[in-house]
């Protein structure tokens, strides 16, 4: 693998010590791989402590927190054809990068890869790779591995020019559940997402997050995802199923009001992708699988 072949991305927000964890993880790795971190905004010196610490990384301090945009900040200041994205409580597993560059290579349509994720301390698989593996998206007969209808940003390797060329992850979602937009996006566009089992990477969830604003995020942005890009009756059914199956709290009903609140522009911006390429009927057996999930659960 030509140092050039793919570069990762980072992005964090007041994670000082574990952003150093990360960034140190990175620069270890056998594939050396360029490093941009996009602080978003942070208060606690974390730009400077990376760029004290590891002066070959490329620190981008932003003033405001730009949430998932950070990663597109990213991608711009990199000439990799290949991107990883990392959390600052994630890591790549040594070899994946290199591995994930040889399956672009090797298939110019995949836009997307998503890697087997292990939660640490323990280990073990998160409840989520099951749902990758056995995903019920059809897949063209010469994809590598599962074809997925989303994917997991901290988790993934994406080819710079789709991703570019579909917008990034979009400003009006910030963060939290974003992945699923852009996904359709690439699908329409002709794009595959692809799961690869042979790719690892590490999370321990970090101590410092806000579980409530998470959720409330996530729900919101999928509830606009699925009025933004799926037709009436799918759009309407899974809405139907959020309403009986959310937790009846204060958090749930912000996620509800943040989501209706921005009706007119829901409007304004609403482009269903029955075509082409069919992704309506590609999305469509996700419906069933989300409502069986063990891992979509919006609590917390």
């Amino acid at each position: 693998m030509s140092e050039a072949d793919i570069g990762v991305v980072v992005i964090t927000w007041n994670r000082r010590d574990e952003a150093l964890a990360a960034v140190e993880r990175l620069c270890a790795l056998p594939e050396r791989p360029p490093v941009v971190v996009v602080d978003n905004g942070s208060t606690d010196g974390t730009a400077d402590a990376i760029r004290a610490r590891f002066p070959e990384v490329d620190v981008v301090a932003l003033a405001d927190n730009l949430g998932a945009v950070g990663r597109t900040v990213g991608v711009r200041r990199l000439a990799t054809p290949y991107v990883a994205f990392c959390d600052d409580d994630t890591w790549w597993e040594p070899g994946s990068l290199e591995l994930a560059a040889k399956l672009l290579d090797a298939y110019p349509r995949i836009a997307v890869l998503n890697a087997r994720i292990l939660v640490e301390p323990s280990g073990i698989e998160d409840p989520v790779v099951a749902e990758l593996r056995d995903s019920p998206v059809p897949a063209p007969p010469w994809l590598p591995g599962p074809a997925l209808g989303s994917f997991l940003a901290g988790a993934s390797v994406v080819r710079r020019d789709a991703y570019l060329a579909c917008g990034g992850f979009s400003p009006r979602l910030w963060l939290g559940g974003e992945e699923e937009l852009l996904a359709t996006d690439l699908l329409s566009a002709g794009w595959e997402l692809c799961y690869s089992e042979e790719l690892v990477v590490h999370h321990q969830a970090s101590r410092v997050r806000d579980s409530r604003l998470r959720r409330r995020n996530g729900l919101r942005n999928t509830l606009w995802f699925t009025w933004l890009r799926r037709p009436f009756g799918p759009a309407i059914r899974r809405t139907a199923f959020l309403a009986r199956t959310v937790p009846r709290d204060r958090t749930s009903a912000l996620a509800a009001w943040d989501a209706a609140r921005k009706l007119p522009w829901l409007l304004r911006e609403r482009r269903p992708r029955p075509r082409p390429r069919n992704v309506e009927r590609r999305l469509r057996p996700l419906d069933e699988a989300q409502r069986r999930s063990n891992a979509r659960k919006y609590v917390g």
